[in-house]
C-alpha cells in the first residue's frame, strides 16, 4: 500500500506540485527582479543610459534647435507664411529620396538649409563605399514596401 502511494505521488507529483505551490511566489520582486526576455523582450543598456555631459544633448539636437531658432527669425522678419513654407519645403526634400540600398547626400535638404557650401565633419568621415546601408537591393526594397 506505501508501495502504491509513492508511485501515485510520482504519477501525479506535477499536479501536486501545482496545487501546493503557488505560481507567483517564482516570480523574483524588488530591485534584484530577473528581466523576464518573453514579456519584454531584449534590453538595451543604451536606452537605459544617461548623457555623460550636460553639452551631449544639445549637440545632438543641434540641427533641430538651429531650424526652430531660424523658422523664429524668419517668422518675425517675414511672416507666419515664410517658415511654414519652408517646413513644406523640407518635408518634401526628405521624403525623395534614392532607393534604400543607395547612399543618399541630401543635397537638395543641404541647399535648402544653406549648408552646401560648407566642408563638416560628416562631410569627410562619411564615405558612401564604406557605408553600413549597402545590401540586397531586391530585399531592402521590398522591406520598404511592405512585402516582407
Amino acid at each position: 500500500s506505501r508501495f502504491s502511494k509513492i508511485r501515485q505521488n510520482s504519477r501525479g507529483g506535477a499536479s501536486l506540485l501545482k496545487d501546493s505551490i503557488p505560481i507567483t511566489e517564482f516570480s523574483a520582486s524588488g530591485p534584484f527582479e530577473g528581466h523576464d526576455l518573453l514579456r519584454r523582450g531584449f534590453t538595451s543598456v543604451k536606452n537605459e543610459l544617461l548623457p555623460s555631459h550636460p553639452l551631449e544633448l544639445a549637440e545632438k539636437n543641434f540641427q533641430l534647435n538651429q531650424d526652430k531658432t531660424n523658422f523664429a527669425t524668419l517668422r518675425n522678419i517675414q511672416g507666419l507664411h515664410a517658415p511654414l513654407k519652408l517646413q513644406m519645403e523640407f518635408r518634401a526634400v526628405k521624403q525623395a529620396q534614392r532607393l534604400p540600398f543607395l547612399h543618399s547626400s541630401n543635397i537638395a535638404l543641404d541647399t535648402l538649409r544653406g549648408n552646401d557650401e560648407c566642408i563638416g565633419f560628416e562631410d569627410i568621415l562619411n564615405d558612401p563605399s564604406q557605408s553600413e546601408v549597402m545590401g540586397e537591393p531586391h530585399m531592402m526594397m521590398e522591406y520598404k514596401l511592405g512585402l516582407l
